[in-house]
């Protein structure tokens, strides 16, 4: 690669007046020996990073520390592979004072357009400290033995979109202390856990396919005012959205979510939350689980059903060696909980009973639901509402065969 040119070095002189700062700069990385040089050689005004088409190999993480950057690539042919082997992260977006002051952070960085890969023994792709209404779109990272984009403490306004999160060992993306977070039309697939958010506020997560996932598709945690809709969420080995630790004011609906082997939602700590529209097809073990953290949840206008394409006919075989792969329907599990409304719910083709709560769960209304062809494998028939014998429980206006 070839060192600045001369018009752009002249350029950086003039601009470096006495009590002036350099303005913006736009770098192209193919003049530099390095990818790390032509990082640093932004000014501090920041500026655009231009990378080639080629394949970068490195054993140390890149960083950038310049604010009001863009760090770009040329699509899919620019490919940075970590081949570091001590666990480090592919490229690391945070201040240099950080190492000294935790709450240091940079505004407006933005990542897009290239690939980024890693090993089992490297870290995670993308890791940002502090990075202030953070912008990443266009990538592809896959194959690292952390997460694939891990945003810690980037609370402002962080965006995750059109992006590809593949193959890593943990999370495809894990946030922790986000705000006002948008995550839109990205493809997750073979994770760990697909979207891992944790002690966050406002998480706006909608349109995105996740698939084939090790563990979990969404996991979040002490987070609350946030929207999940849209998204296509299909087979995990896990659970394909759990609620934890103090979640309140969570909107879960318009999401497909199908092949699910332990569960559909399981709200184990949630509180103020609304499940509705929601089609469950084919999910084992539970439709939607409601824990004993749990309260005032409203569900509604959801469809649990299995395989079943009219006429008598069902499209997945009743057995099958693969597990995951055979017919299947769930319902909803109440576990020592208390107020909740069930209504307007169809309960189709299941493998037990619609709706079952345990003898300390109280305070329901049951209303307006439909339920036919449920116990499928189970002996003789079902009821469709395996309750406790309470005053506390309103069963009114459902339509069972």
């Amino acid at each position: 690669m070839k060192r600045l040119t001369i018009a752009l070095l002249l350029a950086l002189f003039i601009s470096k007046g006495e009590g002036q700062e350099s303005p913006p700069a736009e770098i192209h990385a193919a003049e530099f020996e390095t990818l790390q040089e032509a990082i640093d050689a932004l000014p501090g005004a920041g500026g655009i990073v231009r990378l080639p088409p080629g394949n970068f190999e490195i054993t140390e993480p890149l960083r950038l520390s310049t604010p009001e950057t863009k760090l770009a690539g040329s699509g899919p042919s620019t490919h940075i592979q970590n081949k570091n082997e001590e666990g480090q992260p592919a490229l690391i977006l945070e201040s240099p004072l950080r190492a000294t002051d935790p709450k240091a952070k940079l505004w407006r960085i933005e990542v897009a357009h290239l690939r980024i890969s890693g090993t089992e023994k490297s870290g995670d792709g993308i890791r940002a400290n502090g990075i202030q209404e953070i912008f990443i779109h266009g990538v592809s990272i896959d194959h690292h033995g952390g997460h694939g984009i891990a945003l810690i403490d980037c609370y402002e306004d962080p965006r995750v979109s059109d992006s590809i999160l593949t193959y890593n060992k943990q999370a495809g993306l894990f946030i922790d202390a986000g705000h006002d977070i948008v995550v839109n039309a990205n493809h997750f697939e073979e994770n760990n856990d697909a979207v891992h958010c944790v002690d966050s506020f406002n998480l706006c997560m909608n349109g995105n396919n996740l698939d084939d996932h090790l563990g979990n598709g969404v996991v979040i945690e002490n987070t609350y005012g946030s929207v999940i809709s849209g998204n296509m969420i299909e087979e995990c080995n896990g659970t394909a959205i759990i609620l934890d630790r103090d979640c309140y004011g969570i909107t879960l609906s318009a999401n497909v979510i199908a092949h699910d082997m332990k569960g559909g939602i399981d709200l184990r700590d949630a509180h103020g939350c609304g499940v509705s529209g929601n089609t469950f097809t084919l999910v084992h073990g539970f439709g939607v689980r409601v824990g004993p953290g749990s309260s005032r949840i409203a569900i509604s206008a959801n469809a649990f059903s299995n395989s079943y394409i009219g006429n008598g006919e069902i499209k997945r075989p009743v057995e099958h060696e693969k597990p995951i792969q055979r017919d299947a329907g769930a319902g909803i599990v109440l576990e020592q909980t208390s107020h909740h409304a069930i209504s307007g719910n169809t309960f189709t083709g299941l493998d037990g009973a619609a709706i079952t709560a345990d003898e300390a769960t109280r305070n329901l209304v049951i209303t307006g639901n439909l339920v036919t062809d449920i116990g499928r494998r189970e002996e003789g028939n079902t009821e469709p509402f395996l309750l406790p014998d309470d005053e506390s429980i309103l069963v009114k206006n459902n339509l069972t065969d």
